[in-house]
């Protein structure tokens, strides 16, 4: 059973919602943000990435940076910016991009659930990425980019969420990019009951993004714990900010690759080898995305080519056959020598947001070649997290990007 808790969460005023949300602090490089807090001041990121308001001499991770994000927010709060709501609720929070809608429930999730494998993870994470975050956490007391969770559908929850938004939403509005936000609250005690009832008999929940913020948050947990021995559990540092969305909603990406060189082959050596290894043909350009799993593209000397994996290479293993592991095991390791694309240089990797004309543009400025994969299911994420395996990098991206600042927990 996953225990998923409504919460008391301190929100911006409505007038504010659409000038303090921001996208997640791991988005921009420092210039990246300071830019856009120029632009936006009332931007959250002022407080995701408070090194903002200091000159650039200032290490992005000393105390007093960190120390900044607390006053701001708590200044913020105490201003009016913020309202905090004065019971434990659950929340409903809506995006819409493209025409496409996706809805989530607010909540926070048990650290407990974490420690045990309630809630599974896809991916590793970086002690240096988390420390950030658990500084942040730990400074600002309070949980400020939520973890974006996934289960399977419940129909219980579905119909809650379906009554409540047939009411009007306390937030919303249209972002820059073209991303609609929006925001309900779900007040009443019998469906709160319900909804917290129908997770207990959910037994998965499931990161789909988030890894190094739910990591952090939940050792920053276990630290109070330590600082407060007399814990009876119920206090809010046991539990982390989350937005849970239902499988049938959500939508991964292609997180495509491209590489700097051919490993000492002409691009016609390439291409042979290519064909030894895949079934490979050329495509127009308008017919360049990859069909189905078990398939990729490539571009190559200005010419697309459409690439299937044959199925005796297939393994059954839930990592082994990701498409992303096919290309790894079966060309990038062997043909081009790329064996750790965490850290190989010779390796990038492009989000599907970006498009397949930024695959190209690559290979005009700085790669030879570049493959357009198939995205990642949502299934096939939850096989590999329900057999405790680890995608390899870069397997899944996700959109739309969950906002911070619409929702925080103060621990």
């Amino acid at each position: 059973m996953a225990v998923i808790r409504p919460f008391a969460a301190i929100r911006p005023c409505d007038k504010k919602a659409h000038k303090i949300a921001a996208l997640p602090y791991d988005v921009y490089n420092r210039q990246e943000a300071k830019k856009e807090v120029e632009r936006e001041p009332d931007s959250f990121l002022k407080i995701d990435r408070a090194e903002t308001q200091f000159d650039d001499s200032v290490d992005t991770y000393a105390p007093e940076v960190y120390k900044r994000a607390h006053d701001t927010l708590w200044n913020m709060v105490e201003n009016g910016d913020f309202c905090c709501d004065d019971k434990a609720n659950y929340y409903i929070y809506e995006l819409t991009m493209d025409g496409r809608t996706q809805t989530g429930i607010v909540a926070c999730a048990s650290i407990d659930d974490y420690k045990e494998g309630v809630i599974k993870k896809h991916e590793n994470t970086r002690s240096d990425k988390e420390q950030d975050r658990i500084n942040h956490v730990y400074t600002c007391r309070a949980q400020t980019g939520p973890i974006f969770l996934a289960y399977r559908a419940n129909e219980v929850i579905n119909v809650i969420v379906a009554k409540t938004k047939l009411s009007a939403p306390v937030n919303d509005f249209t972002a820059p990019d073209g991303i609609t936000h929006k925001v309900w609250i779900i007040s009443d005690d019998a469906d709160i009951h319900a909804i917290e009832k129908a997770f207990d008999d959910i037994n998965q929940i499931y990161i789909a993004d988030g890894h190094h913020r739910a990591a952090s948050a939940v050792k920053v947990g276990f630290r109070l714990r330590e600082e407060n021995p007399g814990y009876d559990g119920s206090e809010e540092f046991n539990y982390f900010l989350s937005v849970l969305f239902p499988d049938e909603e959500l939508m991964i990406m292609d997180y495509n690759r491209v590489v700097k060189d051919l490993n000492g082959m002409t691009p016609k050596q390439f291409l042979s080898k290519m064909e030894e290894l895949f079934d490979v043909e050329p495509c127009e350009r308008n017919d360049r995305a990859p069909e189905c799993t078990g398939s990729f593209s490539m571009f190559l000397e200005e010419q697309w080519y459409k690439c299937k994996v044959r199925k005796e290479d297939i393994p059954d293993d839930p990592v082994e056959k990701l498409d992303v592991s096919l290309l790894q095991n079966i060309m990038l390791a062997p043909v081009l020598d790329i064996h750790d694309p965490k850290t190989d240089a010779r390796i990038d990797f492009v989000g599907g947001i970006r498009g397949l004309d930024e695959l190209e543009r690559r290979c005009h400025e700085d790669c030879k070649v570049a493959f357009a994969m198939y995205p990642t299911s949502i299934s096939q994420l939850f096989d590999v997290a329900d057999a405790n395996l680890l995608m390899p990098p870069k397997s899944t991206w996700f959109e739309p990007k969950l906002r911070s600042g619409l929702f925080i927990h103060r621990i």
